[in-house]
């Protein structure tokens, strides 16, 4: 359904025109309590929605819209095992990964449930093994550094997760990620690196990704060549995520250290299934089922509250109304916790990658906006790099302010001072700063306009006690299924991602030439141009 076609949207577009004068302290001036009113307070998130142009009008329209897409029946859709992922004809289900409460999952007359957890105590098994130093290299050292060698949801995901839970890790292990097939990025973390005491994870569904096979086959050398030729090594050093058994045995892995996962985990929402076996060594098994239970308790709001108080939902319908009746086109990630300097970059991928969609489910292009830009950086860094256009530049961009009343790390007054930019810079984005607080100030005249904050920029304020896996699940889901929410209004497939498919192909026809093996001339003036460039100056 084209969701421009409903009476909702239709109301939505006429209400746009009613409030779009009323700044944000407009809005607190009609109602002074809006701190109290527009805040939801769940499963120990706070989230102030307060600082937006919007009413409760707004809010009741918005749910309206939810509802005349049929939303509450897309979300049934997915849990029960339905595939909603049409275009790949596939289930979508990231959420029965982190279901601890379900005894059986039937999806198609199979139970998923037992073979869910098989692979769970697989990896259980296996990280207490590393993590107590049971588990030995090729010549009998136990292992110290842990490198996950995957790309897209095989590295994002698990990398920021290890990053943001860095308090929990274990203090003898190190986990490195290598993504980028730039040679640099595997040769940086190899770098000081005992390869006696080194384990490579391979994360590859079908074993043949470009960038990972090409890391892992330069890993695998760098081995063997310690090892003084000895294949062997490989077994002791190497293992998979993968469902490519064949390719994986040739490889030289043990086939015991294979953990499989399954076509219905999408790569950016696998992160819970073997894909975070790099988690669960960091940061041991218990804490990793924490991590899990907090994802469940979201997927559980997420499913059962009412639409008009369920958090990814409304989190969703707020980013609808600035997207399409506002013009928005980004939105920012800010996040006032070191920790989670990496968040940003991981929601990019699951939101961008998800509904950076011009197709709907129909097959035709859509006439309205999907998919925002996400970008952010953490804490006060932002505020010295970016904020200035947050504050005074031409654009409207939302933003989302995360913060933590606990620190790990409690150093004189750092986090005080910390918060008290985080509260500040939501108010200063909100309210602003007056031609007439200036003139209170004695600002010199010639200067009063370079000093003006209009204010009225958008922002939520998400708060918990503490960043610890059990709230870092919670977070995590919140975004999944707020982006799923986005995708199912503007009636597009957030679960296929067939944009990333042109640029491999063409990789593909470009990389004999760069290797010489052919003339050029196949292509545009351009490429030609380049790949000849290349030619030229390789030596």
């Amino acid at each position: 359904m084209n969701p421009t076609k409903t009476a909702a949207w239709n109301n939505l577009t006429d209400h746009y025109d009613q409030i779009k004068g009323l700044s944000i302290a407009d809005h607190f001036y009609r109602q002074p309590n809006r701190g109290d009113e527009y805040t939801l307070q769940s499963l120990g998130l706070h989230i102030d929605y307060s600082k937006h142009r919007l009413n409760q009008e707004t809010i009741r329209l918005l749910v309206k819209l939810a509802e005349e897409m049929e939303l509450s029946q897309a979300i049934l859709a997915m849990f029960r095992g339905d595939r909603i992922n049409r275009t790949e004809n596939r289930s979508v289900l990231h959420t029965a990964l982190r279901d601890l409460s379900s005894s059986s999952l039937m999806v198609a007359g199979e139970d998923l449930l037992p073979e869910i957890k098989r692979v769970r105590q697989q990896m259980e098994v296996f990280s207490e093994m590393v993590r107590d130093g049971s588990y030995l290299g090729h010549s009998g050292k136990p292992i110290r550094h842990i490198i996950n060698l995957g790309i897209g949801g095989s590295d994002l995901g698990p990398a920021m997760v290890c990053q943001a839970l860095t308090p929990y890790q274990h203090p003898h292990l190190t986990v490195d990620f290598v993504s980028n097939v730039d040679g640099s990025h595997l040769a940086q973390v190899l770098a000081g690196k005992s390869p006696d005491q080194t384990l490579f994870i391979v994360a590859s569904k079908t074993f043949t990704t470009q960038e990972t096979m090409t890391n892992a086959l330069s890993a695998k050398q760098w081995l063997i060549n310690h090892y003084n030729g000895d294949q062997k090594a490989v077994a002791a050093h190497f293992i998979a995520l993968s469902t490519n058994q064949e390719a994986v045995c040739e490889f030289g892995i043990d086939p015991k250290n294979i953990f499989v996962f399954w076509d219905w985990v999408g790569g950016r929402y696998s992160l819970t299934s073997a894909i975070g076996l790099s988690i669960m060594l960091a940061i041991g098994k218990d804490n990793f089922k924490s991590l899990l239970s907090g994802f469940h308790q979201m997927d559980r709001h997420f499913l059962q509250t009412p639409l008009e108080s369920n958090i990814p939902v409304l989190l969703a319908l707020i980013g609808i109304w600035y997207n399409n009746f506002w013009g928005a086109q980004s939105h920012a990630i800010l996040p006032y916790d070191q920790y989670l300097h990496r968040f940003p970059a991981y929601l990019q991928q699951t939101d961008m990658e998800s509904n950076g969609k011009s197709v709907d489910q129909q097959g035709k292009v859509t006439s309205y906006q999907t998919g925002a830009v996400i970008w952010g950086e953490a804490g006060t860094n932002g505020q010295h790099a970016f904020y200035q256009l947050l504050h005074q530049g031409t654009k409207l961009i939302p933003a989302d302010f995360i913060a933590f009343t606990k620190s790990h790390h409690q150093m004189g007054d750092h986090h005080q001072k910390l918060l008290s930019n985080f509260i500040a810079q939501t108010r200063a984005l909100a309210f602003g700063r007056t031609v007439e607080k200036l003139s209170q100030l004695n600002i010199p005249k010639e200067l009063v306009p370079y000093k003006v904050f209009d204010g009225n920029r958008p922002t939520t304020s998400i708060m918990a006690q503490q960043l610890n896996p059990d709230i870092l699940g919670k977070l995590i889901a919140l975004y999944e299924h707020k982006v799923f929410v986005q995708g199912h209004i503007w009636n597009i497939y957030s679960f296929d991602q067939w944009g990333v498919e042109l640029g491999k192909e063409l990789a593909g026809e470009i990389l004999p030439e760069l290797r010489g093996g052919l003339a050029g001339g196949e292509f545009d003036s351009s490429t030609n141009r380049l790949i000849n460039y290349f030619r030229e100056h390789q030596s």
